[in-house]
Order: structure tokens, then sequence, then C-alpha cells
């Protein structure tokens, strides 16, 4: 009597099912007190903006708030320092650091996964190996640049060089762009669209996680970078939050400790726009899948 053969897919073993996790109050109490522990420095930097000045020249400060003079914020912005000038120069710099990050960024990262040029996968090896170059060794012949150019104690070593985007951002936009169907492209040329028109009208839209996450990242940067002001700003006037803070702790006169509610209250207003920002634009971090290009044509 002939025997049926066995499909040769019902021989393959199945893959194990994929688990669901499930929490146990054991995993919420861990989560609960490493939370804690993470969000004590944040809680002590509360607590000594909120704290009087009798308590910052006794140096008691407690980690629980026990004063809370909310005029302290208040009070920063009429010491002698222009702390409204140094918060309006940190929206400007980052602003115009992000348009010119998402600019560069989309258009040379489109270019790289999408044109055809002799020498095109050499040139984004290169661009890429300069990810592996320290930023101290760029720090002097670029400042002999500016400074050639006329541009120190200027905004434009801050603004222009993101113009020109960056290693790290062309990489995310070329693999998210190279992950979608190229029959799009194909489409839209029959149509008459150039690779400008296809980038404005098809490939835009479809990467907006992308370049909103690319936003978030140079918002980031810009708005806490200390290192850039301190180099090419001397103008009090010029300064941003993140290197204005360090002047308020010169304010106090010599025996006196400097003013750390002051100090901490222009803290709190570095990182509180900075956790705003990334509460609003979470749903685009997750929606960044630069592994598969799904997250544009969902």
């Amino acid at each position: 009597m002939a025997t049926l053969a066995t499909p040769l897919s019902e021989k393959r073993q199945e893959a194990p099912a994929v688990r669901a996790f499930r929490a146990t109050p054991f995993t919420y109490g861990t989560l609960l007190i490493v939370a804690a522990i993470l969000t004590t420095p944040l809680v002590f930097v509360g607590s000594i903006a909120l704290s009087s000045d009798a308590t910052v020249n006794a140096g008691s400060y407690t980690v629980i708030p026990r004063e809370f003079h909310w005029d302290n914020f208040s009070r920063v912005f009429g010491t002698e320092l222009p702390v409204g000038t140094f918060l309006l120069n940190s929206v400007l710099i980052s602003l115009f650091s992000v348009v010119g990050q998402v600019l560069s960024s989309g258009l040379v990262g489109y270019a790289f996964a999408r044109l055809r040029a002799p020498g095109k996968g050499t040139m984004f090896l290169v661009v890429i190996a300069t990810m592996m170059i320290p930023t101290q060794i760029t720090m002097i012949p670029q400042f002999i640049l500016f400074r050639d150019l006329g541009w120190v104690n200027t905004f434009l070593p801050l603004i222009v060089p993101n113009f020109f985007s960056n290693a790290f951002n062309v990489f995310l936009v070329r693999q998210f762009v190279s992950r979608l169907p190229s029959e799009l492209d194909e489409a839209a040329m029959m149509d008459g669209l150039g690779f400008f028109g296809i980038y404005r009208r098809i490939m835009f839209p479809m990467l907006r996680p992308v370049l909103i996450a690319i936003g978030i990242f140079t918002l980031t940067h810009t708005w806490g970078d200390f290192m850039g002001p301190l180099i090419y700003l001397n103008d009090e006037s010029k300064m941003p939050l993140a290197l204005g803070v360090q002047y308020i702790t010169a304010t106090s006169q010599a025996g006196q400790a400097p003013p750390w509610n002051l100090v901490m209250v222009g803290s709190i207003l570095l990182a509180v726009p900075m956790i705003i920002v990334y509460y609003l634009g979470q749903k685009y971090l997750y929606e960044m899948d630069i592994s598969g290009g799904s997250a544009g044509v969902k």
C-alpha cells in the first residue's frame, strides 16, 4: 500500500511562540526604586531652587523642599545679568540650528540613498568615518577658520555648521530612504518630477519621523551646549542660557556663597523645555524605524 509523502512544510519545526512579558509586584517595586534614584537629583535641584537666601548662606539644604520661595523664578530675571537675553539667545541659536540640520540632513541623506554618481559609496564611507574624529581635534582649526572669517563673537559659528548636517544624521536619513520602495521614485519620474520634486512631494512627508527625531537631537545638543559659546562668544548680551547660568555663580561678593538658589532656577529653565520637547516628540522617536523604514509608510 502506497504511503503519501509528508509535505516538507509539515516536517519543519514550528518556531517557539513568543510569550508575553507579565509584570509582577517585584517588577513594579524595582521600577519604583530605580525611578526614585533617578529623580532624586531633580528633586534636590528643585529644593535648592525654592530655598531662601538664608538657607543658601547656611548651606542647610534638604532633598525634600521645606521652603517654597516661588519668587526666585522672577528674581533670577532681576539680577545684574541679562538672564532674559540669555534665554532668548538660546532660543534663536537652537531654532536656527534645528532648521539647518533638518534641511541639510534630509537632502544629503536622500542624495546618498537615491542618486547615482561615481564614487558615491566611497564618499559615504568617508562621511561616516568622520564620526570617529574626536571633537577636540577639530576645535582649534575651526576656531582659526571662523576667526579669519570674522565670525568670532557672533552666532554664526554656532549656527552655520548645522546647515551642512553631520554624519550621524545623514546616516539616519540614508538608511530610512534606502528601505523605501524605489517604485515610488519611478512612478514620480513618469509623472515628470525630478529628484528635488520627488524629495519635496513624496520623500519629505515620509521622512517626518526621522526629521523630527533629528530636530529633537539637535535641539537638545544646542540648547545645552556650553563649550561652543564659551569659545566663540565674548559679550554677555550674546551668551545663551547654558553659559549664562555659569556666570550667575560669579555675581556674589568675595567671601560669600554663590546664589545657588538662582543658579538652580537657571538650571530648571534649561531642563524643563527639553523635558517638554521629549514628551511631545516621543511618538516620532518611537516611529523612527531605521531598520525597516516602516514608519514612513504606516
